[in-house]
Order: structure tokens, then C-alpha cells, then sequence
């Protein structure tokens, strides 16, 4: 399988150079340049996998001609292996055809685990036949730094660095990355917002200079091996409720777009979804453009849902792409006027965008609302995200008779704060993070400045 840039002016690469490249050389992001398609037929033939084998069918094709079948199964069993449940993405029922997917039983308990302890895999294994080392420069609004840390912390062939809004995530999320000690391993604190981490991100990208003849690769879900790894448990909560024979419809929280973009990608390949919605927080800018064709950057707000604090959803370009029918040049143009400007998108767009999707924004008054009632009526705990999500899923649900699945992105014991604010007692650690709250961390805080972070990049690769 091949890959192109969203901009249209990079060379077409295969997987494993798209792994390893993470951003496109024009400042684009790399999707496939044709999706595998699948019948109704072909998808029911999978209802008695696991979740295991499951993976392998969705994920083989995206990687084929660069790692072996028996080599990526033996990865994605290693990877699942690690969950804490046997079905490692299980459904949860609220209501009647209301459901709760959880995505929290892998080891950092959050729905990065999917996509990044399989990643690390594939990019050691990559690294180790290329005889190759590779620097990793992250920005997390909370979850992706310490499940990319955990997959990658082993590697010999990865040096890590993960940038995070100081004092802007959760203690939990906090302390999951910079209690892991390690010599390649490096926590660094931004006195910023996550949108200046990733922004940082981006021009690192741009200018790798500074790296003196070392490569740059991303872990964040600008890199397609996340996207790719995500699609596999829609298919997996589909088919668990009678798919593809009945749709079913998914309200996901997300501040980035990569999660439900995920799902978009599920349904291009066949998955019979009835409903894609978008649930935000008060950071709403997806909300605002899918509902009224306003894209524009507000200043960013400090919610109870940190991991979705974000304003400038990268992964929104991946979908932009596809509303322009894969014109580079005219995303290109469009995202350089945002960069200083609002814009807003032609009527042929905003009319495939609507037909495609639903939005909310929920504030964090309604966030606790929907906790503490859902806790009240069902004696579930929802995290602030999925919270936000549940909301979504009942405000905008326009068919009772198909199954809604709120992705469950995180499990609440990482948001005690907002956990409280609900009125309710907050969840115990997990027993292989009992003593979280004891452990030794390591992290710098830094200015938000691009050559400090750079500089002290160099001082500990040196």
C-alpha cells in the first residue's frame, strides 16, 4: 500500500517510511492512497474472532509488503496480551441500545493504548532490521504521552520526548509519564497550551536541523499507524451487536479528530455506521465548523476533560482532504490562511461534512450533570470524556432502533477533580498503578520557546 500527503507535494511512501516519518516532508499528513474495501459478507465472516485476530484483518492490508503476516501477528498478540480484558474492548450497556465501549483496560488505561503499544512494536522492529535510531518529539494533552512512552521505553532504537501544558493535565496523567525512568525517556513541561506543543511539534518537522544529521519521528496521531490501529474496535463493537446486518452509530470524544476519523475510515471501508458525532468540550471548535461552517481559533479553556483542550485539531485536515476530493493544493492554501486567520468552507463542503457528521460541545457544568445522573440511574462511572460523549449520543440520536456506542475513551480513576465535582467518590488506582502517587518523577519545565526545547533536546542526546 502507498501513501500521499494532504498538501499534494511530498514523495508517495510506503508504510514503514510513513511510520518513521510521521509528518509529511510539505507539512502534510500522509493517508492511504487507496482504502481496502470489504462486502457485508466478508465482514460477518469475522463475528467468532478474537479481538486479536480481529486486528490482524483490518491492520494487514495498510502494512503489506513491509512486515510479514506472522511478524505482525505475533506483535498485535503481544500487544493485546497486555490488556486487562479478555475481550479487550468490551461493551458496557447503559440503556436499552445504549452502550458504552470501553477503551481503557490497556496499561496507561486509555484508548492510546490501541494504537501506541502496537506502534512502538512495529517502529522497534523497523528500527532494529534497519539498524537505525530514531528521535521521538510528542505533544499530549494528557493520555498519548504515557501510553507512547510505555511502548516505546524499551527500545534501544527510541529516544522519547513528550511535551505536556504544564500544570494543565490531570495529577494521574501527570505522574504516568514522568514516573517512568528512564535514560530514554524525557518528560518536558510547556508553560503554554497543548496547541503550542503541537505546534512545536509541526515545526520541528519542518526544520530538523537542529537534530545535527538524526531522524525526527511522531508518535502523536498525525503519524497514520495511530489512525490505523483505531479503526479495528469499531468493527470489533459492531459486529459484537449484530453488524453488518444492522448499522449501529458511535458518539466519540475527541479534540484532535483522530478517533472518530478512525471511524470515518471504518465506514469508507464498508462498516455500516448510521450516525458519526462529534462530542467537544467547550474547546468547540469542530462543533462550530461542522455546525455552522466556523472555523475560527478561540482562546483555549481549561476544562474538566483536559485530553480534549485542544483548538487546532490536526486530523481534521486528513477529513478536509477528502471534502476536497484529495486536493493538495487547495488544503494547502486553506490551512496556510488559517494559520493567521478564520476561515470558513464552500457550500459543496459544508454539505458533505453534514451529511458525514454530528457535533455537540458540552460544558463541564453538564459534564458533571451527566456523570453523577448516569452513576445515579446505573450505578456506571463515566469518565469526564465519555461523560461528554453519553451526552452527544442522547442529544442528538435520531433512530432509538440502532445501537449508540459512546467510545469510552479513559478510565475516571486519571480525573478525580472532575469525578468530585459530580458529587461522587472517586474510583481507586488499579493495583500495577497503586502506588502512583509515591513514585519519583522527572520532568523539566520549559518556556514555551522552540529553541529551548531543541536545546535541551540536544543536551540529552548528547
Amino acid at each position: 500500500m502507498k501513501y500521499i500527503s494532504t498538501r499534494g507535494d511530498a514523495p508517495v511512501l510506503n508504510f514503514e517510511e510513513v511510520l518513521l516519518a510521521g509528518l509529511a516532508a510539505d507539512g502534510g499528513l500522509y493517508v492511504p492512497q487507496t482504502l481496502p474495501k470489504y462486502s457485508k459478507e466478508e465482514i460477518a465472516s469475522w463475528a467468532g474472532l478474537s479481538y486479536s485476530e480481529l486486528a490482524f484483518k483490518i491492520i494487514a492490508p495498510f502494512i503489506a509488503g513491509c512486515v510479514s503476516d506472522d511478524e505482525l501477528r505475533v506483535m498485535i498478540d503481544e500487544t493485546y496480551a497486555g490488556f486487562d480484558h479478555a475481550a479487550v474492548a468490551p461493551l458496557k450497556e447503559l440503556g436499552t441500545n445504549e452502550w458504552v465501549l470501553e477503551l481503557f483496560h490497556g496499561p496507561t488505561l486509555a484508548f492510546k493504548d490501541f494504537a501506541l503499544q502496537l506502534l512502538g512494536r512495529l517502529m522497534d522492529f523497523i528500527l532494529q532490521r534497519r539498524g537505525e535510531k530514531i528521535v521521538i518529539l510528542g505533544a499530549t494533552s494528557g493520555d498519548t504521552g504515557s501510553a507512547a512512552i510505555e511502548g516505546c521505553r524499551h527500545s534501544d532504537c527510541i529516544d522519547i520526548f513528550v511535551m505536556h501544558p504544564h500544570e494543565k493535565v490531570s495529577e494521574v496523567q501527570r505522574r504516568q509519564m514522568t514516573s517512568i525512568i528512564a535514560d530514554n525517556v524525557h518528560n518536558i513541561a510547556i508553560t503554554g497550551n497543548f496547541d503550542d506543543c503541537q505546534e512545536m511539534v509541526k515545526d520541528s518537522f519542518a526544520d530538523q536541523g537542529f537534530l545535527e544529521g538524526r531522524n525526527l519521528g511522531a508518535v502523536n496521531s498525525i503519524n497514520w499507524g495511530r489512525i490505523m490501529s483505531q479503526i479495528v474496535y469499531y468493527f470489533s463493537a459492531s459486529i459484537a451487536l449484530g453488524g453488518p446486518h444492522r448499522e449501529v452509530s458511535f458518539s466519540v470524544p475527541t479534540g484532535n479528530f483522530g478517533d472518530i476519523f478512525a471511524g470515518y475510515i471504518a465506514k469508507q471501508m464498508g462498516l455500516p455506521i448510521k450516525q458519526l458525532i462529534v462530542a467537544t468540550n467547550s474547546n468547540d471548535i469542530l462543533h462550530r465548523v461542522i455546525s455552522n461552517n466556523d472555523m475560527s481559533k478561540s482562546a483555549l479553556k481549561h476544562s474538566l476533560s483536559p485530553s480534549m483542550d485542544i483548538m487546532v485539531s490536526s486530523n481534521f485536515e486528513r477529513l478536509l482532504f477528502d471534502l476536497y476530493d484529495r486536493d493538495g493544493q487547495a488544503i494547502s492554501e486553506l490551512l496556510g490562511r488559517f494559520k493567521s486567520q478564520s476561515v470558513s468552507l464552500p457550500a459543496e463542503q459544508v454539505e458533505k461534512l453534514q451529511s458525514i457528521f454530528y457535533s455537540v460541545s458540552v460544558s463541564d457544568e453538564q459534564t458533571c450533570e451527566t456523570i453523577e445522573s448516569v452513576y445515579r440511574e446505573t450505578g456506571y462511572l463515566l469518565d469526564p470524556h465519555t461523560a461528554i460523549g453519553v451526552k452527544a449520543a442522547r442529544d442528538k440520536n435520531v433512530d432509538a432502533a440502532v445501537p449508540m456506542i459512546t467510545l469510552a475513551t479513559a478510565h475516571p480513576v486519571k480525573f478525580p477533580d472532575a469525578i468530585v465535582k459530580a458529587g461522587l467518590r472517586p474510583p481507586v488506582l488499579p493495583d500495577h498503578l497503586s502506588d502512583l502517587f509515591e513514585r519519583e518523577e522527572a520532568f523539566e519545565v520549559l518556556d514555551n520557546d522552540l529553541k529551548k526545547v531543541h536545546e535541551f533536546m540536544m543536551s540529552k542526546l548528547s
